[in-house]
């Protein structure tokens, strides 16, 4: 049935909102509220003419966030709404692009106190006792219910069009970004998620919303490849689009200390420290690098204190928790740790594929999905996903090369012998690896006992050894008791074959691989 418009003014709504936010926080992770809720807004309540359901209607940023938000917080916005207004609640999501402001963003200075919402019980025309709206809701076009749908709102054409002001504003945004040395392509838009980055995805967004309210310092860290960097510059892009006048500082720990270095040397310390303690956002790529720099540390230590009493926003990564990075002073350590601290874990199967598929498809690349798991199931690194992409569009763009199986296959074996060629690794390497990793004594994986736990370790060291030094069959089945060859064979082929669809398999050989590679994997 058709739904009909119930007469709310937008302070009510935006009240009504904030009030069931608060309440949600009480339910779910803060963080999710916090990310998928507070960027959305209550855009509109319909009845339909049954009169047994309310329609709300959210205004979200895109549709990533609505999407994002029908996932993590539909069902307990539906319950929270469901209690306030009376009866069932069915959500609808449209989106707009954008916009340099977003009120429901911006934290409430003095708590509003709406009129008390009755739920309708007479015709389809009652409505909640809610003050009457002062002004005319934008008018909304192309909206479907269900999903989330575009929105446009009329606008006077001209210098000061809704387009013209968005596309100046998002002009300016991009060169301050490249000014500074942020990627325009490092977005959360652009940011695949799942359960290995979940949590610091939502950190970060809440971070990019929120600078120097939520989580200061934020320190995010974890392997190579494990999208660590592009997290920190989305917030970086996020903030300037919204806001391009803000003074951001992106920077690795080695150009951190280069700039002390230099400092020194030409005598303009004091340029320096008017430059880094007074930005607004400081940006930090590897501060592990500062470890050990005593004069480096000395400097960082008051610039930290100095953004943090500003309610300033810093923003660390590293490739391990402060308390494993060596010669790091205890103050530094504490305050790193004073903040929130996210493992970021090595991207799963699924991860990748999705990371590939969409790398192909910025990069104007048709990659069907079976070649994107074959790649996947090959190569753990995101960072090594990326440059796979770039090969595969140089091979097809300048040599006219199809896209298929044959072209995949070359490009990584070549990629193999390049990664292992730096280095002359032993089998022995591999075989304690795998013992370490699936805490199994190296005799007993290369013995005969057939218990289950021990011939998945056996077969993953055969898998190894075979894809890492490309030794023969035969040359395998010596080091594992005599085996045959064919016995080998059959366990390779297994591992490769399950490697694509088994998540936990995939995990454990990247994890071995980095072990062996000592993390450059």
């Amino acid at each position: 049935m058709t739904p009909q418009t119930l007469d709310l003014d937008s302070g009510s709504l935006q009240t009504l909102w904030q009030e069931t936010c608060s309440e949600l926080t009480g339910v779910v992770s803060p963080l999710l509220v916090e990310a998928w809720g507070k960027t959305c807004s209550l855009h509109q309540i319909d009845t339909y003419a049954d009169n047994t359901r309310w329609l709300c209607i959210f205004l979200c940023p895109s549709s990533f966030n609505a999407l994002q938000f029908e996932k993590n917080l539909g069902a307990a916005t539906k319950n929270a709404l469901a209690t306030k207004l009376g009866r069932p609640v069915e959500l609808k999501f449209i989106f707009n692009l954008p916009t340099t402001t977003n009120t429901t963003d911006a934290p409430a200075t003095t708590p509003l106190t709406p009129a008390p919402i009755k739920p309708a019980t007479g015709s389809a025309t009652d409505t909640p006792a809610i003050a009457p709206k002062t002004q005319a809701a934008p008018v909304l076009t192309g909206s479907t219910t269900g999903h989330a749908s575009n929105i446009t709102t009329n606008y006077s054409e001209g210098l000061f069009a809704s387009s013209t002001v968005r596309d100046t504003l998002v002009s300016r945004a991009a060169t301050v970004a490249k000014n500074i040395g942020l990627r325009p392509d490092f977005t959360f838009d652009t940011f695949a998620v799942s359960g290995s980055n979940e949590m610091a995805h939502v950190a970060a967004l809440s971070v990019a919303k929120n600078p120097g309210i939520s989580y200061n310092p934020l320190f995010l860290y974890g392997g190579v490849g494990v999208g660590k960097t592009h997290l920190m510059q989305s917030i970086g892009n996020f903030i300037l689009r919204s806001k391009p006048e803000t003074s951001i500082i992106y920077c690795t720990g080695e150009e951190f200390t280069n700039s002390i270095i230099r400092a020194i040397q030409n005598k303009q310390a004091l340029n320096f420290k008017d430059k880094y303690r007074t930005c607004e956002v400081l940006l930090i790529d590897d501060i592990q690098f500062i470890a050990g720099k005593n004069a480096v540390q000395e400097e960082f230590f008051h610039t930290f204190n100095a953004l943090v009493k500003q309610s300033h926003q810093i923003v660390l990564t590293s490739d391990r928790p402060p308390h494993e990075i060596s010669l790091l002073e205890d103050r530094l350590r504490s305050r790193f740790e004073a903040g929130l601290k996210i493992d970021i874990q090595q991207p799963s199967f699924e991860l990748r594929s999705a990371i590939l598929l969409a790398k192909a498809k910025a990069a104007g690349l048709d990659l069907p999905i079976e070649l994107a798991q074959t790649i996947a199931a090959r190569i753990d690194s995101a960072r090594k996903l990326e440059g796979i992409v770039m090969r595969l569009k140089s091979e097809h763009e300048l040599t006219g090369k199809l896209i298929d199986q044959t072209l995949i296959n070359t490009i990584l074996s070549e990629q193999q012998q390049q990664e292992y060629s730096h280095r002359q690794l032993h089998p022995k390497e591999i075989l304690q690896a795998v013992a370490n990793h699936y805490s199994i004594k190296q005799a007993v994986i290369c013995g005969t006992r057939r218990q289950k736990e021990i011939a998945l370790a056996r077969h993953v060291a055969m898998f190894l050894l075979k894809s890492m030094l490309s030794m023969s069959y035969a040359e395998i089945g010596r080091l594992f008791s005599n085996r045959d060859h064919t016995s080998v064979m059959h366990a390779v082929t297994k591992i490769n074959d399950l490697l694509p669809s088994d998540n936990a398999l995939s995990q454990d050989v990247a994890a071995i691989k980095t072990s062996i590679l000592g993390g450059s994997y």
